[in-house]
C-alpha cells in the first residue's frame, strides 16, 4: 500500500501540474491563433 502512495505522489503531482498548465495555456493559444488569422487576412487585403 505504501508503494501506491509513493507512486501516486511522484507521478500524480507532475500530471496535475501539467494538466493545469495546459488548461491555462489553451485559451492563450486560441487567442494567438485568432490573431495570426486576422493578421493573415490583413496582409492579404493589403496586397
Amino acid at each position: 500500500m505504501e508503494d501506491w502512495v509513493t507512486l501516486v505522489s511522484n507521478v500524480g503531482f507532475p500530471v496535475a501540474v501539467t494538466a493545469y498548465l495546459l488548461v491555462r495555456i489553451e485559451g492563450k493559444l486560441e487567442q494567438l491563433a485568432g490573431s495570426i488569422s486576422d493578421l493573415n487576412r490583413s496582409i492579404q487585403e493589403f496586397k
